[in-house]
């Protein structure tokens, strides 16, 4: 008699985890409803939401009649993302903090708790995603125990397990796992990675999942909720009063209360202006903010970005860019924006130089780039530096249209991607 696969399915609370093990149960699986509690702050109206959540899960639990499992990595989460969270900000990056919380939470805490605590032969999320291995083919990976800081044996054969884009591409939640492990992706199997958003609320319908189905989908960063986000993390980082500065005269606008508190391409809030004015840039020697008259303002526009080292999710850079230095591909750096068709660099060092076919809006350092080659998403960097604007591009060559031509390079000039 064949023994059940064991899967443990991580439950939020929500209807897409719900359905997802109801779905594994559906296959005939053992499953084991696991929630995770990774805050514990009260929100705006002071209730905590994590134990609203876990109620929730367990309600799933009894109606699909599995166990159920509460494990908290409340100082994980604030060891490993809110505290990078706040370093991130404190150097004037925009962070996100949903794609580290996958990598050091989901995918590396929940998933270790699953396979040696529990036994599970695979692990289960409600993510919209998918992987180049069937079910079976999952079940038949070894779990193997490694030691933490090691490199894995460059001997060892592996087929590497593709992540590949859902087929909701509305809904495609690859953005959000392009930092997971190559490990713990070819242990999890996502049950939903086939379906539409819709159709995942009409099995919830039509299997009393009621109280997950009626819940408002969570938006934006879990642990500000609605709160003000200048009221939540001034309660964290000390203010550092500046200047709002107009990037085309210099001129000085108003003041802000921190330059972490903007991001790039975002309104910037300045008293007494009637008209709307976008930040284009961030001055960390003396904490300026620089902003802009319009929303398409050349300033906005770069076509250059640096990446600290990437995370392949192959564990090793694309054949392509290895034997070529260069390979073409598509990026992006929001979830759900339009994949921008670029050029990738590689450096030494790990880290690449992402050229766009076309100058894009607002990128940011402290987002990550995430790369697709098709389907497939080949994994993320976080961007560390920027090439110029349009705008400096453009101020450069009017300056150059305008003075003889000499061996002195111009303010703002393109690094070169060997650099």
């Amino acid at each position: 008699m064949l023994v059940a696969r064991r899967v443990v399915c991580a439950l939020s609370g929500g209807v897409d985890s719900a359905v997802a093990a109801l779905l594994l149960k559906r296959r005939g699986y053992q499953v084991t409803g696991v929630f995770m509690k990774n805050w514990d702050l009260l929100d705006e109206h002071g209730i905590c939401t994590a134990d609203r959540d876990c109620e929730d899960a367990y309600r799933v639990c009894q109606i699909l009649d599995i166990p159920f499992h509460h494990v908290s990595y409340v100082k994980e989460y604030w060891n490993d993302v809110f505290s990078d969270f706040l370093n991130e900000y404190e150097k004037g990056r925009t962070p996100n903090p949903d794609i580290i919380c996958n990598k050091h939470i989901k995918f590396r805490c929940f998933y270790h708790y699953a396979m040696d605590n529990l036994g599970a032969d695979a692990v289960a999320t409600g993510h919209y995603a998918r992987t180049s291995l069937e079910d079976e083919e999952v079940f038949e990976q070894k779990h193997i125990k490694r030691p933490q800081g090691l490199f894995r044996n460059r001997f060892e054969v592996r087929n590497t397990v593709k992540l590949l884009q859902a087929a909701d591409s509305f809904k495609d939640q690859t953005f959000f796992l392009s930092q997971v492990s190559q490990d713990a992706l070819r242990r999890t199997i996502f049950p939903l990675g086939g379906l539409t958003k819709s159709f995942v609320k009409k099995i919830a319908a039509e299997n009393k999942l009621h109280h997950v189905l009626q819940k408002k989908e969570s938006m934006g960063i879990c642990f500000v909720g609605k709160r003000n986000f200048e009221h939540f993390i001034l309660q964290y980082l000390q203010p550092r009063p500046g200047k709002f500065v107009s990037i085309e005269d210099n001129k000085v606008l108003g003041t802000h209360k921190g330059w972490f508190l903007y991001t790039l391409g975002q309104r910037a809030k300045i008293s007494g202006m009637r008209e709307p004015w976008f930040v284009v840039d961030k001055d960390s020697a003396n904490g300026d903010v620089l902003v802009a008259p319009r929303t398409d303002h050349p300033a906005l526009y770069r076509d250059l970005l640096r990446t600290g080292r990437v995370h392949w999710i192959a564990e090793e850079p694309p054949a392509a860019l290895v034997r070529d230095k260069m390979m073409e591909c598509h990026f992006r750096f929001r979830h759900q924006m339009a994949l921008v068709p670029c050029v990738l660099t590689l450096n030494q060092d790990g880290t690449v130089w992402v050229t766009a076919v076309m100058a894009v809006r607002a990128l940011a350092p402290g987002q990550f780039a995430v790369f697709y080659k098709g389907d497939e998403c080949l994994g993320s960097g976080k961007i560390l530096r920027l090439g110029p604007s349009a705008y400096t591009l453009q101020r450069g060559q009017s300056r150059a249209g305008a003075v003889p031509k000499g061996p002195e390079a111009s303010e703002g000039c393109t690094p070169h991607p060997d650099r």
